[in-house]
């Protein structure tokens, strides 16, 4: 008995439905199994200690007549107090001879004002033993004491003396490497709970390495604290597999 022509081109048809499905499905099932991952964050943190100083020191007159006369002195004054505190004063540069005239301000001044000009120079320390630069900026009153007008520190800011950690590559290798180690241990935590394995990596970025102060408080600058937090923060996304 022969099989009518319509029968067989429409089992046909269902057997190409059948089999297109079977493999757009599976397709499908595959690329979502392919596009399973996790994405975590490994952190690595270190305290450090600042290595380098820069200390400027604003010495001021308001007496333009006898500007240089009274600046050179107290910049003599300024190197006698660094040497007390056993700073080595060859380390100490002159910077910035500046005369600033009141009156010419943006903003206008009170035309009856006593000292009309400010004269300043400026004398940066720059030092690797920073425990002695913290030392001595504790006691600067004893140059005002002494009759030193000046002030401590950038002309705008805290004041004080800056602290800068400058060995950040020496910690990199070991410190990307635990953040690493950290971020595939909390991969391997998700996958044990969702009942799937670790498989490579789809995407890892390192991150960035910040540097902070260690006592986190408002107001307190990085810059302006001897100890310091290093941290770096790398996120990774982890393959899945059943």
């Amino acid at each position: 008995m022969t099989t009518p022509r319509p029968i067989i081109n429409h089992a046909v048809l269902a057997l190409g439905v059948a089999l297109a499905g079977w493999f757009i499905g599976h397709g499908f099932v595959s690329g979502r199994s392919v596009d399973r991952f996790v994405t975590v964050k490994g952190v690595s943190e270190r305290d450090v200690k600042a290595d380098l100083a820069l200390w400027p020191l604003n010495v001021t007159d308001n007496d333009l007549s006898r500007a240089q006369a009274t600046l050179r002195r107290n910049s003599e004054r300024v190197l006698e107090f660094l040497a007390r505190y056993d700073i080595d004063t060859t380390s100490a540069e002159l910077q910035g001879f500046r005369v600033t005239d009141l009156l010419a301000q943006r903003y206008g001044g009170d035309p009856n004002l006593r000292s009309r000009f400010i004269i300043s120079q400026t004398i940066m320390v720059r030092s690797d033993d920073p425990d002695r630069i913290l030392e001595a900026s504790q006691n600067v009153g004893e140059l005002v004491e002494a009759g030193v007008v000046l002030s401590s520190g950038e002309e705008w800011g805290p004041g004080g003396p800056t602290f800068l950690f400058t060995r950040l590559s020496d910690l990199k290798p070991e410190m990307i490497g635990e953040a690493t180690a950290k971020a595939r241990e909390a991969a391997e935590q998700f996958a044990q709970d969702s009942r799937s394995r670790v498989s490579g990596i789809r995407r890892a970025n390192q991150g960035v390495f910040v540097i902070l102060p260690r006592d986190q408080a408002a107001g307190i600058t990085e810059q302006n604290q001897l100890f310091k937090t290093v941290r770096v923060v790398s996120t990774i996304e982890y393959l899945l597999q059943d």
